[in-house]
């Protein structure tokens, strides 16, 4: 999967009933399904029950289990409710019979209001003057942790840029926020509105616990703490474009109970915010036997 048209192959479902539809799964180098693939299929699903041409505004999820790889993901869509302004919707994902996920998802209808938002973060790095996972592949590749390494080999349609890169050989907490400069490969012209928000959805799910890890990095990474997403939540603010590379900047108020709570806002380069989002997930130390 190296493009976008790759990646709105994989989120449009097929439609097998007026409210049942089942997709598949592309790994991202992980051995389970990839959390933002099951929400956006899920919103995908939802957004095709007929919801009046309202908007997405709103979803909130929970991931009951990892899912396989191998076995088709069957989204049952329930309608909850059809107002004035909102429509609301239920999805469940199921493999084998088994519930995997659920979503709650809420649209409404275009309304003029007040308008303010929080300004982009100032004063960091332009994707010009910034290495991508690949770049650093070919770059350092020797050098990366195998399970990093085999993780950013992946293709993508999407290509990614941190700012603050973190090195594993370097044993010291760092501040708990990240940024993550990202694009589309492809061409991204002429998306409706509810596919780029399925394709935004899918991003979302990429970096966030990062910033849980950084406060914990001069003892926690990837090859000895379990991770995995619990919960994820997001609310879409404003239409947008892929035609320039957007900016997901992160923080993590707290992690206890081995459990990592982090926040994003996700910016177009002019400083337009798109969207926000939460999630909190496992963050389990692996004990040596």
């Amino acid at each position: 999967m190296t493009t976008v048209n790759h990646l709105i192959d994989l989120i449009k479902l097929g439609k097998t009933g007026d409210t049942t539809f089942v997709g598949n799964s592309v790994t991202i180098g992980s051995p389970h399904v990839f959390g933002g693939q099951v929400l956006a299929q899920a919103i995908n699903a939802a957004s095709r029950t007929d919801v009046k041409d309202r908007i997405l505004h709103s979803m909130h999820a929970y991931f009951l289990e990892a899912g396989d790889l191998t076995k088709p993901i069957e989204y049952n869509v329930s309608i909850v409710r059809d107002g004035g302004s909102f429509s609301v919707r239920r999805v469940t994902a199921a493999q084998e019979g088994t519930t995997i996920f659920i979503l709650s998802a809420s649209f409404h209808k275009e309304e003029e209001g007040y308008n303010h938002q929080i300004e982009m973060p100032k004063d960091i790095k332009q994707p010009e003057e910034l290495l991508s996972w690949t770049d650093m592949l070919n770059q350092f590749g020797d050098a990366i942790p195998s399970r990093t390494k085999s993780f950013i080999e992946v293709e993508r349609p999407i290509e990614f840029k941190p700012v603050e890169v973190v090195n594993p050989f370097n044993k010291e907490d760092l501040p708990s926020f990240t940024h993550v400069w990202f694009k589309l490969n492809g061409d991204a012209q002429s998306l409706d509105h509810a596919t780029k928000q399925q394709i935004l959805t899918y991003i979302s799910d990429y970096n966030i616990l990062a910033a849980a890890m950084n406060r914990h990095a001069s003892k926690a990474h990837y090859g000895n703490t379990q991770t995995a997403s619990l919960d994820h939540s997001m609310w879409y603010f404003r239409d947008f474009d892929f035609d320039d590379w957007m900016l997901y900047s992160i923080e993590s108020p707290n992690t206890s109970n081995a459990r990592g709570f982090a926040r994003g806002n996700i910016f177009t380069r002019d400083g337009k915010l798109v969207a926000s989002v939460t999630q909190e997930g496992l963050m389990r130390p692996i004990k040596k036997k």
